[in-house]
């Protein structure tokens, strides 16, 4: 059977598989950390979390977490994902989301993943915390309505980029070689040597022809003997 290539995880994570894969990505949550969690399969699991199960204090780190560190998203494999995502609340975060980096031009088309209604985060009482605080400067008039103080930003909640380049090899790749599926597949090439091709391609989300590439560019420099 030839390779087919997908971008979609097979499942989302969820509970302490999650948590774990949050701290991995730099999340200052209690408890051990993932080893090299997917950046992107991650995301999109702890917006599920925070929009469909009501973890404010979930969303609340994730978007602080996307405000530091989008630079060095897989833009087009997060687009992809969240195209495909069935939940309207999920898509009108990340609209939200886009709207508010809208200068990482990269993620222009998550403006795009939801055109339906205006709808609450909270499932009840939008209309007095409004009125009484306002609305979150960063969801401001976009299509998810999220009154200030309810979501709290705090950088100290998650690493910085120095210091999760330190801990997670795909981040680190990534900038080095610019966030895109040929530095995914190189840190994958860090972690498991011997892979092949068709490994490669699919722990890494990437086409058979990026994976190839890279391998081959990998046995040239001799870069397992010569280390990060």
């Amino acid at each position: 059977m030839g390779f087919k290539r997908e971008i979609q995880p097979k499942t989302l994570l969820g509970g302490a598989d999650l948590t774990r894969a949050l701290v991995g990505i730099g999340i200052l949550f209690t408890g051990a950390a993932a080893s090299d969690p997917n950046i992107e399969d991650t995301l999109l699991a702890a917006s599920v979390d925070g929009l469909e199960r009501h973890d404010l204090r979930l969303l609340a780190v994730l978007v602080t977490w996307l405000e530091v560190h989008h630079p060095w998203l897989n833009a087009d494999r997060l687009v992809g994902l969240v195209e495909a995502y069935p939940g309207d609340r999920v898509r009108a975060f990340w609209c939200t989301i886009g709207r508010f980096l809208a200068k990482d031009r990269r993620l222009n088309k998550l403006t795009k993943v939801y055109q339906g209604p205006q709808l609450d985060l909270l499932t009840t009482g939008t209309d007095f915390h409004l009125s009484r605080s306002g609305e979150d400067s960063r969801f401001q008039d976009g299509p998810l309505r999220v009154p200030a103080g309810i979501l709290r930003d705090r950088k100290a909640d998650v690493l910085d980029p120095r210091e999760l380049a330190k801990r997670h090899r795909g981040y680190r790749r990534r900038v080095l070689l610019g966030p895109s599926y040929r530095a995914d597949v190189w840190a994958e090439l860090d972690r498991n040597p011997d892979s092949s091709v068709a490994e490669l391609a699919r722990r890494a989300y990437a086409s058979f022809s990026t994976a190839w590439q890279v391998k081959r560019d990998w046995e040239l420099l001799g870069a397992g003997a010569a280390g990060p």
